[in-house]
């Protein structure tokens, strides 16, 4: 028998299966950066995942990318995020916030004015969309050193918004090219300070971060979520030997701090993933990326083969608001449809028969 269904302790939750819905940016915030009603629905028809981790929510004005993206950082975002929460554990269900500072994956006008910042004023490649259209991505403001523990104490901040708001924990955004990335890799990290150079410097404010929420709010509501070498928004780790040095750092720096889990956005095969599982020694998530769709058969595979704890599961959850029946019971899928993934309202959001609803 496969052990994909078979229920785990993941640090203050008791899950019900061996997969949890990925975190998926769906750009529907309301005014204000508030999650509306349609996120109430949209995460409470969701609960069946067991875990669900948010949407990149960012934890400071600034902090903010794309259009729409929810914030957790002012009375009104927690109150938001405190009707989700409600809605979730009604449902049977957990929730975690992601939280993701975009760093120079911004522009000026997603988000007031407010300046973009960076480790170095160097700008990420390609364009951002606003409601103007597409735009080059400005230039960056490198943040001085004296400014670096005001992004902790954001983070800290948003960290105890979220446990006010009832949800359960936090993700720590430290993947696909945002801040804490960007700080991590020597392609966007050209500071001369304590916090750039060495593969230690550059891991310093990941782990200030990470540790600083752990004590917040405990460790074991807290996870945290790397790419090392995925190579995208212009964030290059291309020199292997430089990528093993930073990432075994930062995850022996993280072992200690009793979080929740390690989720790995990178092939688990990899002898590379495999010794980052081993250093941090607790449960780890697997996430395969963005080139597939995760099947059962590929989380069967990673949970029997012993290469994954957890697998996290996007586009199928998109779709499929009760996945885990639909899996168990080998039910057919509903298909996603992707020109809605982003922005709009509950055409394709809400709006995903569950097998209940499919067969009255």
């Amino acid at each position: 028998m496969s052990d994909v269904f078979e229920p785990i302790k993941v640090g203050t939750w008791d899950l019900p299966q061996r997969f949890v819905m990925a975190p998926l940016t769906r750009n529907r915030a309301g005014e204000h950066q508030v999650p509306r009603d349609i996120a109430v629905t949209y995460y409470g028809q969701r609960a069946g995942a067991g875990l669900i981790i948010t949407e990149g929510t960012q934890p400071s004005a600034v902090g903010q990318g794309y259009l729409d993206t929810p914030g957790i950082h002012t009375p009104e975002q927690v109150a938001g995020w405190r009707a989700v929460a409600d809605e979730v554990h009604a449902n049977g269900g957990r929730i975690v916030v992601q939280l993701m500072h975009v760093g120079r994956i911004a522009h000026p006008d997603n988000k007031n004015g407010l300046e973009t910042v960076a480790p170095s004023a160097i700008p990420a490649p390609g364009k951002m969309i606003t409601a103007n259209g597409s735009v080059d991505h400005v230039v960056p403001r490198a943040l001085a050193t004296d400014e670096i523990p005001g992004i902790v104490a954001e983070f800290v901040h948003a960290a105890k918004s979220a446990i006010e708001a009832g949800l359960d924990g936090v993700e720590i955004h430290s993947a696909n090219g945002y801040l804490l990335h960007q700080f991590l890799a020597p392609s966007s990290n050209e500071r001369t300070d304590e916090y750039g150079g060495s593969p230690e410097n550059r891991a310093r404010l990941t782990l200030e971060v990470t540790a600083a929420v752990a004590e917040a709010i405990g460790g074991d509501r807290v996870g945290i979520r790397i790419s090392p070498a995925h190579n995208i928004q212009g964030v290059l780790e291309e020199d292997p030997a430089d990528v093993a040095a930073t990432y075994t750092h930062l995850v022996d720096g993280l072992a200690p701090l009793g979080l929740a889990y390690l989720s790995v956005l990178a092939d688990p095969t990899t002898d590379l993933v495999k010794d980052l599982r081993t250093r941090f020694g607790g449960t780890f998530i697997a996430n395969t990326g963005f080139s597939d769709v995760t099947e059962l058969d590929q989380v069967t595979d990673l949970v029997d083969g012993g290469l994954a704890d957890l697998v996290a599961v996007g586009r199928e959850y998109i779709a499929n608001p009760d996945l885990a029946v639909r899996w168990r019971t080998g039910a057919a899928l509903n298909v996603p449809n992707q020109e809605t993934f982003y922005g709009g309202g509950a055409e394709g959001y809400t709006d995903y028969p569950t097998l209940d609803e499919a067969s009255a």
